[in-house]
């Protein structure tokens, strides 16, 4: 509980001074460009405002002239102070990262409760920042106000996804054999991964469905590879086929059923089996989580046994390890945290963790049962006294069945607005599954997976 307590007019006194603190972060830049309406590029963190190839990221006047109005409303004179006027001169910027101090003195008492206050505002490395006065009306009476009332704000960032673009930058791009990208969705968003070098595109599909939808999205087609295959059972097959040839080392679904996609995958003869299960990744990037989040499986496996939940776990750690997590955290979920023979989920969650402890599950650190809430938040891990190195900082989630794994996904992506991509593991080559209702954003970070898994498992073979 943070209790505000005002200063009266009859209680101030000149030369009575108050300063706050305030570290300036990127996410402020956001909520003052929505707050303000104010959407010039220099106060936009990755923005080049002023064209000379670099973002500036200025934090806005305003909003640095709104620190003093936090000094005057929470500490002096505090709760119940209106603003009169302001008038600062500006100095120096601030970027995100940068901490300002704010500094309010009282120099004048005049009529109407006007109190005139010498404002002065410096960064941390003590460079000024901004000079001037504020006069505010005083408060006549006594107040104290629960600052923790206010209710708190997410801003709606997929910074996680960023970082994962600019590790596979560098990387040349992964050739890839997109299954019937008919439609511009599919067929844009193995163009846009081409685009930003993350694969080099072989589309197999009915040509002129697949002309078609480039024309549809005014894009070029001269300098890819078009193999005409109609039958979308075939086409899949032809692209199995590539990958065995040595021209391809990942495939990408277009416009076609999953199913038919993984039917070529998974056949014994000429398809891309392994030793282990094949099970789908969900790589998450949720607003306000400091991490990447992990689901699986939510795609393939409908009701796995303890030998299929094993392959999930170790197909979910080889994609963190590849995606620099360094000793992924586990969490197998169950609807409680206890292990309870009437619910068979808790006996295979507490198996995965003697499995993974006996190095039979390798490259990460797994513990279950555990709940949803105990899984990802420390507190309510401590809360009902939980001691594990993953309970509240799991970075992996392993869900007890497809149905349960497919609800998680959907309420992360449409209800707390994260952005979804993934790849299918367990084959000899990285499987891009995307959907329908991915954005560009979503197609792109599966791409950037499967480049960064490709140059992982390269290096480790």
């Amino acid at each position: 509980m943070t209790i505000l307590t005002n200063v009266t007019w009859a209680e101030l006194e000149i030369d009575a001074s108050a300063s706050l603190d305030r570290l300036c972060r990127a996410d402020d830049l956001v909520v003052f460009a929505h707050a303000s309406g104010n959407r010039n590029p220099l106060h936009e963190a990755d923005a080049d405002g002023d064209g000379d190839g670099e973002p500036e990221a200025i934090a806005p006047a305003m909003w640095v002239a709104s620190l003093v109005s936090a000094v005057l409303g929470n500490v002096l004179p505090g709760p119940g102070t209106r603003y009169h006027s302001q008038d600062l001169t500006f100095l120096a910027p601030v970027h995100p990262g940068q901490t300002v101090r704010t500094t309010v003195t009282l120099r004048e008492k005049g009529d109407g409760r006007r109190a005139v206050f010498a404002v002065e505002l410096e960064r941390d490395d003590e460079t000024p920042v901004a000079r001037g006065t504020a006069t505010v009306i005083a408060p006549e009476h006594k107040l104290s106000f629960d600052a923790a009332d206010m209710p708190g704000l997410l801003v709606q960032d997929h910074h996680h996804f960023d970082r994962l673009l600019a590790m596979a930058q560098p990387l040349p791009p992964i050739p890839t054999a997109v299954v019937a990208p008919e439609e511009p969705a599919a067929l844009g968003g193995a163009l846009l991964a081409a685009e930003h070098t993350l694969i080099t595109p072989v589309l197999i599909g009915c040509e002129t469905k697949i002309r078609a939808a480039a024309q549809e999205i005014e894009a070029q087609l001269d300098t890819l590879q078009v193999i005409n295959e109609a039958d979308h059972s075939a086409a899949a097959a032809r692209a199995v086929q590539l990958f065995h040839d040595g021209n391809v080392r990942a495939l990408m679904k277009g416009h076609l059923h999953t199913d038919v996609l993984l039917r070529h995958v998974v056949k014994r003869e000429g398809g891309l089996r392994t030793s282990r299960r094949l099970s789908h990744v969900f790589v998450m990037d949720v607003p306000g989580l400091d991490h990447l989040l992990f689901v699986s499986d939510a795609a393939i496996n409908i009701s796995p046994d303890l030998a299929t939940k094993a392959d999930i776990t170790q197909n979910a750690i080889d994609v963190a390890l590849a995606l620099g997590v360094d000793e992924p955290k586990v969490g197998v979920l169950c609807a409680v945290e206890t292990v309870n023979p009437a619910m068979p989920s808790t006996l295979d969650a507490a198996a995965l963790a003697k499995m993974s402890e006996r190095g039979q599950i390798k490259g990460g650190i797994v513990d279950g049962p555990l709940a949803m809430d105990n899984a990802i938040d420390l507190a309510a891990a401590q809360t009902k006294g939980i001691r594990s190195l993953v309970a509240g900082r799991a970075d992996i989630l392993i869900v007890p069945n497809l149905e349960a794994g497919n609800m998680l996904a959907k309420e992360l992506t449409f209800v707390a607005h994260a952005q979804a991509g993934g790849l299918v593991m367990g084959a000899q080559c990285p499987v891009i599954l995307t959907s329908r209702s991915d954005d560009e954003r979503a197609r792109l970070a599966s791409c950037a997976v499967a480049a960064l898994y490709d140059a992982h498992h390269r290096v480790a073979d």
